[in-house]
């Protein structure tokens, strides 16, 4: 008699399971609101309503209505939302999102959402809290600064600074009307490269007490500083769409900017496009260290059961093999799922193995809280320093004085 029922049962659980799978994401019409950090200029915008478009194809009864904002407003106006009862649907974001969101309980861990075991565990862990829980579904690894260069304006990327201010001197001498290296000044992001190459860090061993007034922020702030006004071997004034245009138009050398931008650049300058770590600062023997981490499908909380499962359902699709090469090949990004990061079409990619090499340098970006106000802390003294109206020595304790204020407020 039990012999006989072990196929009835092998039929009712196939039966279940098919169920359970066609009833994975509803049948009724439904639009899905994605908040995106991915703009136009670098294609990554078009890439998302793609993927959207893509899904939509599949599922004629879900459309997207696919947002861009930039990291920053995403951040502010996703918190206003949510108070207001008024989230999107699915944010596509920075893992340094992680410690406000959490902290106000504005989205859900995933680890019981989708199987995480197949992204690379570097991904995830930078989307993880002290408790072990994640909360982003990887889509792409890395999201680090990099030299990105013109092969057509020089040959490569100095080993240290010491030479690359010495060809930067050179360059800017026989091409007066091009700039050597641009980046965005008005932003921390950027400064925290080279922080790391003066061997220096943003917090203290225990991840949350900051550690600006130190000697190694001075020396980073007056090295800036220095190759503004004494060498000159960066524009009076960049920010970041400055920086891009003129990278992305031939007037500069080499521009300091994240593997997002790869795509773009990519097609604008074709085959000379070079990419490669930023160069050993000599004073230390060290690497800059970029933040390292990536972009996340992050879940807002409260999703009625449909919603979640329709939103979960985009993030896999949008995760699976097939699309994370194809993001390979358009956004030139190192994508988050094992299967694809170990595929030919990145191991034998000279532009892709060189934004590998600098992720090698890099260090996990944090995401406590208490980042958000390190952020806040640094960036005007990063303007005062790069407008020349402070010192270094001035910006480092004006600093860390505004991040310990910020912090005392946190709690």
């Amino acid at each position: 008699m039990a012999k006989k029922l072990f196929p009835l049962i092998s039929i009712i659980m196939i039966a279940a399971f098919a169920l359970a799978a066609c009833a994975k994401t509803p049948t009724g019409p439904m639009t899905i609101t994605l908040w995106t950090k991915e703009g136009e200029a670098d294609g990554g915008l078009q890439y998302v309503q793609a993927l959207a478009d893509a899904y939509t194809a599949e599922h004629p009864n879900i459309t997207f209505e696919v947002v861009n904002k930039d990291v920053e407003t995403l951040r502010e106006d996703f918190q206003t939302a949510s108070l207001a009862g008024a989230a999107p649907d699915l944010l596509w974001t920075v893992s340094d999102h992680l410690g406000p969101f959490t902290s106000a309980g504005l989205i859900q861990p995933v680890d019981k959402l989708v199987n995480l075991d197949k992204y690379v565990a570097s991904a995830t862990a930078a989307v993880q809290s002290p408790d072990g829980q994640t909360w982003g579904i990887p889509i792409s690894n890395g999201n680090h600064l990099m030299f990105i260069y013109n092969k057509s304006l020089i040959d490569a990327v100095p080993a240290n600074t010491d030479e690359m201010i010495a060809q930067g001197k050179e360059f800017k001498a026989a091409n007066p009307d091009k700039e050597y290296l641009v980046y965005n000044q008005t932003e921390a992001f950027w400064f925290v490269p080279w922080l790391g190459g003066f061997d220096g860090k943003v917090f203290d061993a225990d991840g949350v007490t900051p550690t600006l007034d130190t000697e190694a922020m001075v020396n980073t702030f007056q090295f800036l500083h220095d190759i503004k006004y004494t060498d000159g071997i960066i524009p009076a004034e960049a920010d970041y769409d400055t920086s891009d245009s003129l990278f992305k138009e031939g007037n500069a050398a080499i521009i300091m900017n994240g593997d997002w931008s790869l795509g773009g650049y990519k097609e604008a300058l074709g085959d000379n496009l070079g990419v490669a770590p930023i160069p050993m600062v000599s004073a230390t023997g060290t690497y800059p260290a970029p933040y390292t981490s990536g972009v996340f499908f992050m879940i807002p909380v409260d999703l009625d059961k449909d919603t979640l499962a329709v939103v979960v359902d985009f993030a896999e699709f949008a995760t699976n093999k097939a699309n994370q090469l194809d993001m390979v090949t358009k956004l030139t990004r190192l994508p988050a799922l094992s299967e694809a990061l170990s595929d030919e079409l990145i191991t034998s990619d000279p532009i892709l193995s060189g934004s590998a090499a600098q992720m090698s340098y890099g260090t996990p970006m944090p995401t406590v809280t208490e980042m958000r106000c390190v952020w806040d802390a640094i960036k005007p003294e990063l303007i005062a320093v790069y407008g020349d109206t402070e010192d270094a020595t001035t910006a480092a304790a004006n600093a860390q004085a505004a991040a310990v204020t910020c912090i005392a407020g946190l709690e």
